[in-house]
């Protein structure tokens, strides 16, 4: 949207997000470590573990959102509600992607039927409906409604997913527990980098969709 980089704010925040992106990249492939039994499957968790922190917090977003609309009826926390799942969604997916790359090496298979994996799956497909429901859903102020409801009710997920290797048995998990304040600086330094990374982008991401997403409802009134 030609319109939206008008703004020098917005160029100098492109370039910068585009930036930190690079030299992410760059640090993940050349400085981190090589794991033991894990070699370059390893630097997978400087894109997965960010990219479900992420998603995370923009679900976070689509229910805080769903609160304010209902509350005040403002049209504008509708629009930062669905920016903000497609953001969120967009990186689950990557977490859902880059999860079984990681496991097909180090597990010997890409998908087991174990917590963490299974209610991120979930999430995913909670999302899927929600976007289905404001498709289908009928008179816009009802989709609007419904959608602020249902984002509130889907976060309840995300605290489960997080939480998923506290409440089951570890005889029923296989995915990694790490404690990030137990690694080595060459390990904690880049994942720090990663995550700040990754939350620039979103922050970016989201001010872009809302610019967008108004700019469309704009144009359907007009039509």
């Amino acid at each position: 949207m030609p319109y939206f980089f008008q703004k020098k704010t917005n160029v100098y925040w492109f370039i910068s997000v585009l930036l930190l992106i690079i030299i992410n990249l760059i640090n993940i492939i050349y400085n981190t470590p090589m794991v033991p039994d894990q070699h370059w499957a390893q630097k997978i968790f400087y894109v997965h573990v960010p990219s479900a922190w992420v998603g995370f917090l923009s679900y976070f977003v689509v229910m805080v959102s769903g609160i304010m609309y209902l509350i005040k009826l403002d049209n504008k926390w509708d629009d930062i509600g669905l920016a903000a799942a497609e953001i969120g969604t967009f990186f689950i997916s990557l977490v859902l992607i880059t999860g079984p790359i990681w496991a097909t090496p180090i597990w010997g298979q890409p998908w087991i039927w174990e917590p963490r994996l299974t209610t991120t799956l979930i999430l995913f497909l909670i999302y899927v409906g929600y976007f289905m429901m404001r498709e289908f859903g009928g008179y816009i102020e009802r989709i609007r409604r419904n959608a602020a409801a249902l984002g509130i009710v889907a976060f309840i997920n995300v605290p489960i997913v997080f939480l998923s290797v506290q409440f089951w048995s570890p005889e029923v998990q296989s995915h990694p527990q790490v404690e990030m304040a137990q690694q080595p600086s060459t390990i904690l330094y880049p994942f720090i980098l990663s995550l700040f990374t990754f939350s620039a982008l979103f922050t970016f991401m989201i001010k872009y969709r809302v610019y967008v997403i108004r700019l469309i409802n704009k144009k359907g009134k007009n039509v």
